[in-house]
């Protein structure tokens, strides 16, 4: 089985290379400070007795389990801390496709295009339905391709690359789709935090057993490193996820997770709309010098990132290394999230170099 290394990498190993200064716009790394009792966390762990750097229960921390299972409204016994969001879409997708229930998987197009490799990886096949010009899915659309070959479908709200967030009558309506056709709707909420319009809705609002939601600290903490994430299944499903994840990391980094809880406890509602706030004002300052140069481009809802358009240069992977060379910006191609963008180029809006970046994106295709 072949496997293609996602062109996130090259694009960065490319502007790390470049004789010149490069504004970073490829991955989504929150520039912003994490949370105090975050830090604080990581500190009061290094202090503790050696029985407490040893594994922890591989499901995770049962306290951690518990605060997250309060948050959500499930049973602790649900959830499976993992290694970042990744995993915790690994976990859902592998269980969802082996179920026995089909091996398809509906994508959407555009798409993070590490949801179609795990797809690969995992020995299912790609479908794909198309977003509109805002990002937004039809759960119409969904339902015309779906099938009984159909095993899972999979978003991401708010998304990447779009900025679209799904309402709550969208996610409703994914859910009975999934159900129809005795399928999981697996849901990627990790922007959850970064929804700037105020309407996102959790799949988890939808009562059913038929979805699998997933989420991590990494973005609306601001540490992607950290790897912290989690998958909340079904009762049904929640068992062979334990022993995929005990065999293939045993467990999740405990000093990581120890931090969290403490960041769960002790942050609050200020800290998310702060950095929300940031957000919007690099979305008008971006958007503002795409808008003077007579680029087309997205206003995300939600997540950070904005798509643009400009006049002859399409998305390939050709333009974004020569935008790294001529204007000293590095995005990410549009080609990389699916045919449908492919025209398009993705900014990351976690740099406080947004400004910079704008200006100089003005001067080369002013």
């Amino acid at each position: 089985m072949d496997y293609e290394t996602p062109l996130f990498f090259h694009v960065m190993e490319y502007a790390d290379a470049a004789d010149r200064d490069v504004v970073d716009m490829v991955s989504g790394n929150p520039d912003w400070e994490p949370p105090e009792a975050l830090r604080e966390g990581l500190r009061e762990y290094a202090d503790l007795e050696p029985d407490r750097l040893q594994y922890p229960a591989s499901e995770g921390l049962p306290e951690l389990r518990e605060e997250i299972a309060a948050r959500r409204g499930v049973d602790a016994d649900q959830i499976v801390v993992t290694n970042g969001a990744g995993e915790a879409n690994y976990l859902a997708m592998a269980r969802a496709l082996e179920r026995d229930a089909g091996d398809e998987v509906l994508l959407t197009d555009p798409v993070y295009p590490y949801y179609p490799g795990k797809t690969t990886m995992l020995g299912g096949t790609q479908r794909y339905v198309a977003a509109d010009d805002e990002g937004r899915l039809d759960p119409a659309d969904v339902r015309a391709a779906a099938s009984d070959e159909t095993a899972a479908i999979v978003v991401n709200t708010p998304n990447n690359p779009t900025g679209a967030v799904y309402p709550a009558e969208t996610m409703r309506e994914l859910v009975a789709v999934a159900e129809d056709h005795d399928a999981v709707l697996i849901s990627d909420e990790v922007y959850d935090h970064y929804d700037l319009a105020g309407e996102f809705a959790s799949a988890l609002e939808t009562e059913s057993v038929h979805r699998i939601v997933t989420n991590a600290v990494s973005k609306s903490m601001a540490v992607t490193g950290l790897r912290v994430g989690y998958a909340i299944f079904p009762p049904e499903l929640v068992g062979d996820a334990r022993s995929r994840h005990m065999l293939v990391n045993v467990a999740t980094t405990r000093p990581g997770q120890y931090a969290a809880l403490k960041a769960f406890r002790e942050t609050g509602p200020e800290y998310y709309e702060r950095n929300r706030e940031l957000l919007r004002e690099r979305v008008d300052t971006f958007t503002d010098a795409l808008e003077a140069v007579g680029a087309e481009y997205t206003t995300p809802q939600g997540s950070f990132y904005v798509l643009a358009r400009f006049d002859g240069y399409p998305g390939t992977l050709e333009n974004v290394e020569r935008l790294i060379d001529e204007a000293g910006v590095a995005g990410m191609p549009g080609e990389a999230f699916g045919d449908s963008r492919s025209e398009w180029l993705r900014f990351a809006l976690v740099t406080p170099r947004v400004e910079e970046a704008a200006e100089r994106l003005a001067a080369y295709f002013g």
